[in-house]
């Protein structure tokens, strides 16, 4: 098996509360000097439990303010503008009308939500589209809406129709993609030229937003918590603007299909997560950087695989199933037929948990709680398993009789809605969290009583 970088295996990521301190200040004092700006981020909270903070897109400031930022990390890159590489901060463009951008799905649906008059900049359907939302009162900042599929400039380009044509077609071909086959290479083998075609016409970035666009409405089709949460933002104006990562499950034989999908998607290998030599799974963290999209690949892994390039090697089959190949078979590979497990958004997260509660939908206990990290899932929605599969696994030893009737009768649960609240500008992850988060969710677990795994879950997020 291939050895890899460790360099690359083990990166880290750490809190810049110096750099956040700066930004806060920025966006406090632009909502300060807007109050069409400021009712419009005590809405978001109030609404659908967004902060402003994390929707930011750009900033476009004064050469004073480009000179205090490079103190604190921000350093002249691509197209012009100031990055900060260690955290997940905003970029800044200079200019001589200050304006805070903003993310939003549609540009359209922005104004329909929220009657912002400005017209809509870009073309209709096309890869950016943008709104000068709130203008500046005097010499502030005005603030904008914009929505982007994979375009990384600042500036509004013209796309010829029959491009903005294709992207669309490709949206639908997505969109209704067959996700169950007579076999799984079969059905592997259809979306990789799915997603071959889309990339030969629009380009990695563009075909990545939309690919991405057309799992959320799978995943939402089966979880009614992202529906719920969905129309909440939708009704504000943002869609899914506030992202902050997607998952999916592979079997060992088919995850490095799975990641050669990603990769031609424009998915980058950013980091590996597992949580020691007994806890029985790996996590390849990819991230499309045009997009800053980020997705968990989650596989089966044995206590001699940790130090391995689990994304690119033949895996043979282990012995037992666990995790995640026990649900790529229960509900099929995630990257077909069982869709994403779960859609992390990005929220003040006492106030999702308040305003989910009151709608009826209850919280695993949190699996990451630190002041610049927060992680929880919704108890998950459930979905019905074909029986003959749950034979098959326990004829081959992966359930006990027990478990395997259990699933039987009352399903399993299908996805989540992840809640994040993610604070001086933290990219990482927790990894003993997530362990324990995992081993709640196993499959194996919904007979023995999630109690256990819940107190190791909550253990592990402290």
């Amino acid at each position: 098996m291939g050895h890899i970088d460790t360099s690359y295996r083990d990166r880290t990521w750490t809190p810049q509360p110096k750099a956040e301190a700066f930004v806060r200040g920025l966006l406090d004092r632009a909502l300060a000097g807007n109050p069409e700006a400021a009712k419009f981020a005590e809405g978001l909270l109030e609404n659908c439990a967004v902060r402003l903070r994390d929707l930011l897109d750009h900033l476009v400031v004064d050469a004073a303010t480009i000179a205090e930022a490079e103190a604190h990390g921000w350093a002249q890159g691509e197209h012009g503008a100031w990055h900060q590489p260690l955290g997940l901060f905003p970029p800044l463009v200079k200019g001589t009308a200050p304006t805070v951008w903003f993310r939003v799905e549609n540009a359209e649906d922005f104004v329909r939500a929220t009657g912002a008059g400005a017209a809509v900049e870009g073309q209709e359907h096309g890869p950016v589209r943008r709104v000068l939302a709130f203008p500046a009162t005097g010499s502030g900042y005005a603030f904008g809406a914009i929505a982007r599929q994979g375009y990384v400039g600042f500036d509004m380009p013209v796309f010829e129709d029959g491009l903005i044509r294709a992207a669309r077609l490709h949206l639908q071909n997505f969109r209704a993609r067959r996700r169950q086959f007579d076999t799984v290479d079969l059905g592997l083998e259809h979306t990789e030229k799915l997603v071959d075609a889309a990339v030969a016409d629009l380009g990695q970035h563009w075909a990545c937003a939309i690919w991405l666009k057309a799992e959320r409405e799978y995943w939402m089709s089966r979880c009614p918590a992202g529906r719920l949460q969905k129309a909440l933002q939708d009704a504000v104006g943002i869609g899914w603007s506030n992202i902050d990562h997607h998952t999916y499950d592979g079997s060992r034989r088919y995850f490095r299909h799975t990641i050669r999908i990603l990769e031609k998607l424009g998915y980058e290998l950013r980091e590996m997560l597992y949580a020691g030599h007994m806890a029985g799974w790996g996590s390849q963290v990819l991230e499309q950087p045009v997009l800053g999209s980020t997705i968990f690949a989650d596989v089966d892994l044995a206590p001699e695989e940790l130090d391995i390039d689990f994304a690119h090697v033949v895996l043979p089959e282990l012995e037992k199933h666990r995790r995640a190949g026990i649900l790529s078979i229960l509900h099929g590979e995630s990257i077909l037929e069982g869709g994403l497990n779960h859609v992390a958004g990005l929220y003040d997260q006492k106030a999702l948990r308040a305003l989910l509660g009151r709608r009826g939908l209850k919280m695993m206990q949190p699996f990451s709680n630190f002041p610049f990290l927060y992680q929880e899932l919704t108890e998950g929605d459930w979905a019905p398993v074909e029986p003959s599969r749950v034979d098959a696994l326990e004829k081959g030893g992966h359930l006990t009789a027990k478990e395997a009737e259990d699933i039987r009768l009352n399903g399993y649960i299908a996805a989540h809605l992840e809640n994040i609240e993610r604070n001086d500008g933290y990219k990482g992850f927790n990894k003993p969290g997530i362990d324990g988060v995992l081993r709640a969710l196993d499959p194996r677990a919904a007979v023995r009583g999630t109690a256990q795994a819940q107190d190791a879950a909550k253990d592990a997020a402290e």
